[in-house]
């Protein structure tokens, strides 16, 4: 099963500002993509990079995106936008007992944020970006808890790496604007868990981990002072009693 999925999954190729990653075959995606997200099925995900200034308002940034895709003549793919060069593209696999796990990413930590800051709007564009495709298929639970294990790694990745919320100033668990994409082959039937004791759980959780490590130290390679600074922020109590 992994040794096909492997030899029908490209490495993933440049097309100018483009990223584009075929999966071999029509899977069955799960995303919350501003382009094909949702529930749905695809063959291929795009991360089409941005610049600061090409998302001004008023700029519709899902529009920017389909024109992005048509151009490129992909325009049934899932599309992810991302202002870190494509060509910063991190790749991991893992492979356990018969599952394979591919994972590509993108890792900018410009927004950087802890889950639970104050909301508001990003202080500058910087997002992390992932492709998980899995060599079995999934039903539609599991899909749902590949996304989870999948966002567990992230957090876990970028929680080490020390990044700093541009809010808060505490530790980030992600970015304002991540974006996880779970692929796996479009099958009937398929696994119903991929969880921490699956090797599904396993390979999907390895993989995102290893590409976002990775990613994320190249980063901070490029910026070395974005590491965790002023005091936790406090929020007033709305109701009037000391929290």
């Amino acid at each position: 099963m992994n040794g096909a999925a492997r030899a029908t999954a490209p490495a993933p190729s440049l097309a100018g500002r483009s990223l584009v990653v075929r999966l071999g075959g029509l899977h069955a995606v799960l995303s919350w993509a501003i382009v094909g997200g949702g529930r749905r099925s695809a063959s291929e995900v795009v991360f089409c990079e941005v610049r600061d200034d090409e998302l001004r308002p008023p700029v519709d940034p899902a529009r920017l995106l389909r024109e992005r895709l048509a151009a490129l003549a992909a325009p049934s793919a899932v599309g992810l936008l991302t202002s870190r060069a494509v060509d910063t593209h991190v790749v991991a696999e893992r492979e356990l007992g018969g599952a394979w796990a591919r994972c590509v990413a993108t890792v900018g930590l410009g927004n950087a944020l802890r889950a639970g800051d104050p909301p508001g709007p990003a202080a500058r564009i910087g997002t992390i970006n992932i492709v998980c495709q899995v060599s079995g298929a999934l039903a539609e639970l599991a899909l749902v808890e590949a996304v989870s294990i999948a966002a567990e790694a992230r957090t876990a990745a970028i929680l080490e790496a020390g990044v700093a919320s541009r809010r808060s100033g505490e530790r980030a668990t992600g970015t304002g604007t991540d974006c996880i994409v779970i692929a796996a082959p479009e099958r009937d039937g398929g696994s119903r868990y991929a969880g921490k004791h699956t090797t599904l759980g396993h390979v999907i959780g390895a993989s995102v981990y290893d590409a976002v490590r990775r990613g994320a130290a190249a980063w901070l390679a490029e910026h070395p002072t974005m590491r965790p600074g002023p005091p936790p922020f406090t929020v007033a109590s709305t109701t009037g009693e000391n929290a």
